[in-house]
């Protein structure tokens, strides 16, 4: 039996309804914010993540899935989507935009050799926007608060934001100097990879997993305190657009991010989901103002951050959150004879293209079987034919619940649904709590 590769999944069912609906969230909160969806290669030139992502970075070096085409070009599958959108900005001179800055969002599979783990799989799906072409802080707080908006929309509580600033080039450049000097005594009570970071790049020892709780790092120089005063009057202006988009926010000084082109606000989304314990990170993201200079492109200030969707649909599973997700049929169109098929063919097509949910059987089982099938479905309505009604136009609808029926004639079935639908929607979207003024209702459904 052929089964799928490690660290891949099939998503199915129930589980695939809710990223469906988590993906419609996304693209409403895009809509809102005048984003605008792209869509770049899954592959792509095995150059543009070396030298956009950094050569030290860990997914460079030990994660990306590299090949050699059969024109003899090196392709790298792409383990993250920044390093795609900055090429494709370039290629097509989006930069020539006269209506910078330049709002774009991407939803899609990623590629990483990493040891799969609940929430992290080597095939991962993540969303994320980019913005390019604007340096104001007032964008780095949107994107913040945007990214908190979808977590709160899909029912996540205590979100949060986790916020740092790596500051300008001089500020890095100081805070390196601090932090060399820092480690170097203690560089050998480190682990190996940190030991070959040091002298490639030693803030990627910050991002350390396995020496996270180590206190050699605990008590590292925070980079906050090395920003000259141009980085940190924009970091305060960033929190103080936070405050005023009413977003919570922590200083968090261990924050430095896993890749290389980030500058100036770093953060990490934050929620409380239960059984997570200290991994509630659902995302995180920057500045990256060098980036596409480093790619061949004009300097252009850019801001953006990612979100994996596998992880936040396992943190909307352990929350329990009931989302409004469609698990019944309309209407389920119950036949016995051939005659009475062709009919079923006819009307489950008009009432589809009328919009409404149906299905019908397709094995030509019996009656109770039918049924039994259409329960199983959650049909609010049976469909009856019989060849004598049919003969007539007539046909029978039942209401699956209170099995009251009512023969009507086929022409009319379009407006019996269009009535009959609405009325049973708003019955079950009336208040669970019993409170129907506004400001009084406390029930979930009224508050996602």
């Amino acid at each position: 039996m052929i089964t799928k590769p490690k660290g891949t999944v099939d998503i199915t069912g129930t589980d695939a309804k809710i990223w469906k609906y988590v993906e419609e969230v996304i693209d409403s909160v895009m809509e809102k914010y005048n984003y605008t969806y792209i869509r770049t290669p899954i592959f792509e030139s095995t150059e543009l993540f070396h030298r956009g992502i950094g050569n030290t970075t860990d997914i460079v070096t030990k994660e990306t899935y590299d090949f050699i085409d059969r024109g003899d070009r090196k392709m790298t599958l792409r383990p993250e989507g920044t390093a795609g959108v900055v090429r494709s900005f370039i290629e097509n001179k989006m930069y020539g935009n006269s209506d910078l800055p330049v709002k774009v969002y991407y939803n899609g599979t990623m590629y990483r050799y990493e040891r799969p783990q609940a929430g992290r799989n080597r095939e991962l799906s993540q969303y994320g926007v980019e913005v390019l072409g604007s340096d104001d802080p007032f964008i780095d707080a949107e994107v913040i608060s945007l990214a908190l908006n979808i977590n709160s929309m899909l029912g996540l509580k205590g979100n949060k934001v986790h916020i740092n600033s790596l500051g300008d080039q001089e500020s890095r450049d100081n805070y390196r100097r601090a932090l060399t000097e820092y480690l170097k005594p203690h560089i050998d009570e480190l682990c190996e990879d940190c030991k070959a970071r040091f002298e490639k790049n030693p803030l990627r020892i910050l991002d350390c997993k396995v020496d996270a709780e180590n206190a050699i790092l605990k008590e590292a120089p925070k980079t906050i305190d090395y920003l000259n005063e141009e980085s940190k009057k924009r970091f305060d202006t960033v929190c103080e657009y936070l405050d005023l988009l009413q977003v919570e926010y922590v200083i968090d000084p261990k924050i430095v991010r896993g890749l290389d082109y980030y500058d100036h606000t770093v953060f990490e989304i934050h929620a409380d989901i239960p059984g997570f314990g200290n991994a509630n990170v659902l995302g995180g993201g920057g500045r990256y103002n060098k980036l596409v200079e480093q790619l061949g492109g004009p300097s252009t200030p850019c801001v953006g951050f990612a979100s994996g969707l596998d992880r936040l649909v396992m943190a909307i599973k352990e929350s329990k959150i009931d989302l409004p997700i469609r698990d019944h049929l309309d209407a389920y169109i119950m036949y016995v004879n051939e005659e009475e098929k062709k009919y079923a063919i006819y009307l489950s097509q008009e009432l589809r293209m009328a919009g409404f949910v149906v299905d019908t059987d397709y094995g030509n089982k019996s009656l109770k079987a039918q049924f039994k099938q259409a329960d199983r479905m959650k049909s609010t309505y049976y469909i009856l034919l019989n060849s004598e009604d049919l003969k007539e136009g007539l046909i029978t609808i039942r209401n699956s619940k209170t099995k009251e029926e009512d023969k009507i004639m086929m022409e009319y079935m379009i407006y019996y649904f269009d009535e009959h639908l609405i009325d049973q929607e708003i019955e079950e979207d009336s208040c669970e709590c019993g409170h129907h003024e506004e400001g009084e209702c406390h029930c979930h459904k009224h508050h996602e």
